[in-house]
């Protein structure tokens, strides 16, 4: 007697997307936990552009915000960049999302409602492009309340920071000299892969002082290049590679007014010295006071904010800082991505070569069409011909 095989058919497979969930409140720390497929789970009101990019790096299955993607506050381009890059975002699921859902949890993803196994244990907001476009056009109209409170804050700010911006004073002493010399500052913003390969030649040709902003020193190194000088906020809890601190020249570190020494120990447990800078200034904006005190010749900026956009979508702690620091150095300041098309590098003993050899070569047509030049050719073409042909062969060889 023949026993009928059974096959075990799976099961349907259940409609959504499906990852596993990285969960933290502050997103800096979760996207270095990230890998291709999880979903993050964050509470992060108004994403800016810099972090929805490292997001989209990270290669997230999808993102869920505690809080909304766009308050309405003002234009910020973070959800737009998620929206583009293809990825699902959720929002508005309130802060208890954090505490419910533990770090590691396979979930699914369906219709705004997210699943543990067969229960929904949150439902959120889909955010997508329609819901971008119109909250991104609410929130300008709306900006004009923004730029008010940015006014106040930059006379505040003005008010503690007069003395570092109008007299210099409290910017760090550095080892390396940078008066007449060119500066370049790389903060890892938007598109700072592109600009820096961008200038390239200029680095090459220029030798420039390098100075890297917080990862941007690591942004530096993975390019191939060593800053002379790093900036980093004590306050961040990753600083640059250990690697790159300590081949540093000059690592200048921002800490608060009145901090005690202890603060830096982290540094001296690494071998490293730091320079103490005490400002309430971003640092990349400390970055570029510390260029325009030491009188550098030309200061390139690599991921910076730009446009007015970029300008609004960082940081609003960081608003009236950029913006009378733009001030100050405004007429040193130049945007890396502006650089090739001002600077097409230098002129090289092979690029005037060939201007003397093709002038040469017209002034012997010239002659040639006269009496004395076509007497002169009957008797020399042999022995001219051949100079010429050596001497084009050996041009070519240069190129």
């Amino acid at each position: 007697m023949k026993i009928p095989s059974h096959t075990r058919q799976r099961p349907p497979a259940l409609p959504g997307i499906q990852g596993t969930a990285r969960v933290d409140r502050r997103t800096s720390h979760l996207i270095a936990r990230l890998r291709p497929g999880d979903i993050a789970i964050v509470d992060h009101q108004d994403m800016d552009r810099a972090t929805a990019q490292a997001l989209v790096d990270a290669g997230v299955a999808a993102v869920l915000n505690a809080s909304p993607m766009i308050s309405g506050r003002y234009p910020n381009l973070g959800p737009d960049v998620l929206v583009q890059a293809g990825v699902p975002v959720l929002d508005t699921f309130g802060a208890e999302i954090i505490s419910r859902i533990k770090d590691g949890t396979r979930l699914r993803v369906h219709e705004g409602q997210v699943f543990d196994g067969a229960e929904s244990v949150a439902v959120g907001r889909l955010v997508d492009a329609d819901v971008v476009g119109v909250e991104l056009e609410s929130a300008r109209s709306g900006l004009h309340s923004q730029l008010e409170s940015f006014t106040h804050n930059s006379t505040e700010f003005l008010r503690r920071e007069q003395d570092l911006l109008l007299h210099g004073r409290g910017v760090p002493r550095t080892a390396t000299d940078l008066a007449g010399r060119p500066v370049v500052v790389v903060v890892c913003g938007h598109d700072w892969e592109i600009e820096l390969a961008g200038i390239k030649a200029f680095i090459r040709e220029q030798a420039p002082v390098l100075i890297g902003v917080d990862a941007g020193a690591d942004a530096l190194r993975a390019a191939g290049y060593t800053p002379h000088i790093v900036v980093a906020n004590i306050s961040d809890d990753e600083l640059p590679a250990v690697e790159v601190l300590k081949k540093a020249k000059d690592v200048v570190v921002l800490v608060e007014r009145g901090a005690p020494s202890a603060v830096t120990e982290r540094f001296a447990r690494i071998g490293v010295r730091p320079l103490r800078f005490e400002t309430g200034a971003t640092t990349e904006d400390a970055a570029l006071i510390l260029a325009d005190a030491g009188q550098a010749r030309l200061i390139v900026g690599v991921g910076m904010h730009a446009t007015l956009d970029e300008f609004l979508d960082r940081r609003r702690t960081g608003l009236a800082s950029t913006y009378l620091t733009r001030l100050k150095v405004g007429p040193r300041l130049v945007d890396a991505g502006a650089v090739p098309h001002l600077y097409d590098g230098q002129v090289r003993p092979r690029h005037l070569l060939a201007v003397m050899v093709a002038g040469l070569l017209a002034l012997a047509a010239a002659i040639g069409v006269t009496p004395v030049g076509q007497e002169w050719a009957d008797t020399a073409t042999p022995v001219v011909t051949d100079a010429v042909t050596t001497l084009i062969d050996r041009v070519q060889g240069l190129f």
